[in-house]
C-alpha cells in the first residue's frame, strides 16, 4: 500500500477554530485568569496585614485556581473546563460571603459593587473560557 492511499484513507484533522455553536469570546479574553491572579495579589497583601486569615486562605485557592486555569489555556488542555468550573465556583462563593458577612451601609454596597462587577463577571468568562477550550480540544 503506497503512502498516498494511507494518508487519503485517515480521516480529515478538524481544524482549531472557534466553536459554530454558542457564544466565542474574543481571544484578548483567555489573557484574564492571569491578570486576575496578578491584581489579586496586593489585596491578599491588605488582608493579611489586617490579620484577616480565612480571607487570605480562600482568596489564596482563587489565586492558585486562576493560575491553573491559566496554564491549562495555553495549553490547550481538556482540563480548562473543569478548571473554569472551580474558579466559577470559587468566585461565586466568595461574593456570596463577601454579601453575607458585609454590615450595613457601605460596607454592603461594596460587596454588592465587587460581586456584580467583577467577582461574577470574571466567574462566568471563567466558565466560558473553560467551555471554549474543552470545545476546541474535542
Amino acid at each position: 500500500m503506497s503512502i498516498t492511499a494511507v494518508l487519503a484513507a485517515r480521516p480529515a484533522a478538524r481544524p482549531a477554530t472557534r466553536p459554530a455553536s454558542g457564544y466565542a469570546l474574543p481571544a484578548r479574553c483567555a489573557k484574564l485568569p492571569a491578570m486576575a491572579a496578578v491584581t489579586l495579589l496586593p489585596w491578599l497583601g491588605v488582608l493579611a496585614v489586617c490579620h484577616e486569615t480565612p480571607w487570605v486562605v480562600l482568596d489564596l485557592v482563587e489565586f492558585a485556581a486562576l493560575l491553573t486555569l491559566d496554564a491549562l489555556l495555553r495549553r490547550r488542555d481538556a482540563g480548562a473546563l473543569w478548571a473554569g468550573a472551580a474558579v466559577a465556583l470559587l468566585l461565586t462563593g466568595d461574593a456570596l460571603a463577601d454579601i453575607a458577612c458585609a454590615g450595613p451601609g457601605t460596607a454592603m454596597l461594596a460587596a454588592l459593587v465587587m460581586a456584580c462587577c467583577v467577582e461574577l463577571p470574571l466567574a462566568a468568562v471563567c466558565l466560558l473560557l473553560g467551555r471554549e477550550a474543552a470545545l476546541l480540544r474535542y
